[in-house]
């Protein structure tokens, strides 16, 4: 399991990197060959398993995201750690409440990530 401490750092750290809107610095935190999956690759991509394969294809993915306007922005709520996983837990875009888990190879690169959203009305609409 994750100390506390280096979980919450990656968490700031990958907040700020999607933040920052610098995909070189996103993608930092992922190994070359990292699979995500996502009901947004559903949508953009029409891949029915929503599965995407590698930096590549996944910086084709993200580039839309980082060139919103108005810009994206995330806010950390809340970090759940597990073995070799952590789950970030955020506000996103129109204030969509999404959960990211990532798994993590030995070197602390992620893997893998899954993308969960939030299904409940906005509470603050």
């Amino acid at each position: 399991m994750f100390a506390r401490g280096w979980a919450l750092e990656f968490a700031w750290d990958w907040i700020e990197a999607w933040n920052s809107h610098d995909l070189d610095r996103i993608l930092a935190h992922y190994a070359e060959d990292f699979e995500m999956t996502s009901p947004l690759i559903v949508e953009r991509f029409g891949l029915e398993d929503g599965i995407l394969k590698g930096k590549t294809a996944i910086a084709e993915y993200w580039k839309p995201s980082i060139s919103l306007d108005p810009p994206l922005k995330f806010e950390l709520l809340d970090v759940l750690a597990g073995i070799n996983q952590l789950t970030i837990y955020y506000r996103s875009v129109d204030r969509n409440v999404v959960a990211e888990t990532l798994t993590f190879d030995s070197s602390l690169k992620v893997v893998s990530g899954s993308s969960q959203w939030s299904v409940m009305p906005d509470s603050e609409e």
